[in-house]
Parts: structure tokens; sequence; C-alpha cells
């Protein structure tokens, strides 16, 4: 969270778009599913309701409207950081609680990928650039908005995958260690 919040990283995201993405992986991707390990979650409840309510929130505020507004609004920003992180605590809390099926853990963990991933190609991909806040920041790092953009949409398409790799890698161990202690 320091490195989200109180590196240089946190300065720079205000300029650019790609450096922004990289502070909500962290969020979303290392400090939610950290935060949900020394938080676990009790009982079975679904994972398909947090995971929706992440994915929702995630999307929501990636429409140009609402993420101009965050940037330009300091109360706005904060709800913006504290939804996109409380979103995805409820998540990793659901999938990272004991008892339920590895299969269904996993599913939702590659489920959660997939759908930043579709995020981060359609950003990629798009004609122009979408965010105002990200106007003329850029320029001066030697990229064009749309560059920066699609630079964005390729850090959470492909690199903010190692986050879920390895929790996807964690539960898929911890499911085999307990199946081989179960049949010894």
């Amino acid at each position: 969270m320091a490195v989200a919040f109180v590196s240089p990283l946190c300065a720079l995201s205000a300029a650019l778009f790609s450096a922004r993405v990289v502070h909500h992986i962290l969020l979303v991707a290392v400090a939610a599913p950290l935060l949900a390990m020394a938080l676990p979650a009790r009982g079975r409840a679904s994972i398909a309701v947090p995971f929706v309510a992440s994915t929702v929130v995630l999307w929501a505020w990636h429409l140009p409207a609402a993420y101009d507004a965050a940037l330009a609004n300091v109360p706005l920003y904060w709800v913006m950081q504290l939804s996109l992180l409380g979103s995805a605590l409820l998540l990793w809390r659901a999938v990272l609680a004991e008892g339920r099926s590895p299969v269904d853990r996993l599913a939702f963990v590659v489920a959660a990928f997939a759908q930043m991933g579709l995020l981060g190609a359609l950003l990629t991909f798009a004609p122009g650039p979408l965010y105002a806040a990200h106007a003329f920041a850029p320029l001066a790092w030697g990229l064009t908005p749309l560059q920066d953009q699609a630079l964005g949409g390729v850090i959470m398409w492909v690199p903010a995958g190692l986050p879920y790799a390895v929790v996807a890698v964690w539960i898929a161990r911890r499911s085999w260690a307990r199946l081989k202690a179960a049949g010894a």
C-alpha cells in the first residue's frame, strides 16, 4: 500500500494512465489478496457476488466520465481507491476462504483475471484516447495519450496476470497437499 500511495508511483499515476494502471493492480491484485490472507473469511458465502461486485467496480471506474471525475475531485478519488480495494478484498476473501472447492476457487481467480484482461485489451485497441485527465501529461514523457493508454491496457492485459497466477498456484498447491495428506 505504501508503494501505491506514498512512493513516486502515486504522483506519476496522476500524469500517466499506465502508471495509474500499475497503481490499481497493486491495490486489487497485490494488496487485496495479502489483506485477505491476513483477514480470512469464515463460512461458505458465494464467490459469485463479490466477483460481480469487484468486476462492476473495476469497469465502472474505467468509464471515461467516472475516471476523469475521480482524478479531478479529491474525495471522489478516495472513493475510487477505497471501492477498488474494498471490492477486491471481498473477492479475495471469498476466493481464499478455506473449505471451498479448489475448482471453484481457481475458476474465479481465472475469471477475475480474464475480466481485467478483457478491459485491458479494450483499452489497448481503443481507436482514440479515452481519458481527458491524461490528455497532455504523457507528452512530457515522450508518449501520446493514446500510446500511454495502450501501454496501460497492455499492463492490465498481460503482466497483471502474474499476481493472479501466483494465487492460483498457491491454491492448487495447498489443495494438492491436502489431497495427498488425506490419502496418506
